[in-house]
C-alpha cells in the first residue's frame, strides 16, 4: 500500500496542492483539448505537482497496457503463469505477447509474422494475453486486475470493462499512485520490475504507431522503451532509460529513471498532430524544472 502521507497528499486537491504544482505542468492549458489534467511524482513517491483535473476520469486507450502489464507480472510472481510458457498463437509465449512479438497482427486475431521476427505492436496480442490470464486464475482478467494492482494501490477510480489493450478508464490521481508503485515496487519484487523496463528481444525492428518505423524498436515488458527512437513522444532531453506508453485518447505515462520521476497526462482529445507538437516540449521543460528541484 502506499504511504498514507502520499495517499491523503494525492486526494488533496486544493491549494496546498496548487501552490506546490510545477510551473510547467501549467503547459497544458495551452494544449487545444478540452480538458487535460497532468501530475509529477518522483522516485521517492513524493508528489511534486499536480494540475487540471486530476479527480475526472479520462479513457486511457492504451495507458490501459502497461496496467495490464503490471497484473500479468503479479500473476507470474504468485505462480499463475511463466513468462515463457506458451500463450496466444502458435510457438509465442506469455514473454512474446507483452513484448508485442507473437506475430499477431494489430487489432486482428490472426498471425502476420513468427513469433519473435518483428516488433508487431498487437491490441489483438494483449487481448490474447488477457484471456491467457483468465484461464489460468480462473478470474476474469478486469477483476484480476482489480484484485491484484488497484484494489492493493488504493486506485478506486480506476476500471477496465473490456480490453486489456485498451479499454481503461482512470483518473491522473490514480495513476500517480501506479507511477510511484512502479518507481518503488511494493506490489512486485524490484527484480521483476527491472525486467520489464529490460528490452526484450533486443534489435527487433517494428513501426511505433503514430511516429513511423523504428530500427530498433525497443520494448521491455508491457512498457514501451524510448532509447534512441527519433521521433518519440517523450522529449529531448528524456534519458534513453525512460519507458512508459501513450495512448490514442490523448494521454501518456513515462517514468524517466535518471530524472527519478515519472510524468502523467491525461486528455480528452484524441492523439494527433497536436500531441506530437505539444508532448515533446512539455516534457522537456517538466524534466528541466524537476531536474531544479
Amino acid at each position: 500500500m502506499p504511504d498514507p502521507d502520499l495517499r491523503d497528499m494525492i486526494r488533496r486537491t486544493g491549494s496546498r496542492l496548487v501552490r506546490m504544482s510545477l510551473q510547467s505542468l501549467a503547459l497544458i492549458e495551452n494544449w487545444p483539448v478540452p480538458a487535460a489534467a497532468a501530475a509529477v511524482v518522483r522516485a521517492d513517491g513524493t508528489v511534486a505537482g499536480v494540475h487540471g483535473p486530476v479527480g475526472r476520469r479520462f479513457a486511457l486507450a492504451s495507458v490501459t497496457k502497461p496496467l495490464a502489464a503490471y497484473a500479468v507480472l503479479v500473476a507470474y510472481e504468485e505462480g499463475a503463469v511463466e513468462l515463457d510458457e506458451p500463450a496466444g498463437p502458435a510457438g509465442a509465449t506469455v514473454r512474446h505477447l507483452l513484448a508485442h512479438t507473437s506475430g499477431l497482427a494489430f487489432d486482428e486475431h490472426k498471425v502476420t509474422a513468427a513469433p519473435g521476427e518483428r516488433r508487431l505492436y498487437s491490441n489483438a496480442g494483449f487481448e490474447q494475453l488477457g484471456d491467457h490470464i483468465a484461464k489460468a486464475t480462473d478470474i476474469p482478467f478486469g477483476e484480476y486486475l482489480r484484485q491484484a494492482v488497484l484494489e492493493p494501490l488504493g486506485m478506486t477510480a480506476t476500471t477496465l470493462d473490456g480490453s486489456p489493450a485498451k479499454d481503461g478508464v482512470s483518473t491522473v490521481e490514480d495513476l500517480v499512485r501506479f507511477a510511484a508503485e512502479v518507481q518503488a515496487p511494493r506490489l512486485l519484487d524490484p527484480r521483476t520490475v527491472a525486467e520489464a523496463m529490460t528490452v526484450q528481444y533486443p534489435g527487433t525492428k517494428g513501426v511505433l504507431p503514430g511516429y513511423g518505423h523504428q530500427n530498433p524498436n525497443d520494448w521491455g515488458l508491457g512498457f514501451e522503451i524510448r532509447d534512441s527512437k527519433s521521433p518519440h513522444w517523450t522529449g529531448s532531453s528524456s534519458s534513453p532509460r525512460t519507458f512508459g506508453h501513450f495512448g490514442q485518447s490523448g494521454t501518456f505515462l513515462w517514468i524517466d529513471p535518471d530524472a527519478r520521476a515519472a510524468c502523467v497526462a491525461l486528455t480528452d482529445r484524441a492523439f494527433g498532430p497536436w500531441a506530437i507538437e505539444a508532448w515533446p516540449a512539455f516534457t522537456d521543460a517538466v524534466l528541466s524544472e524537476v531536474g531544479r528541484g
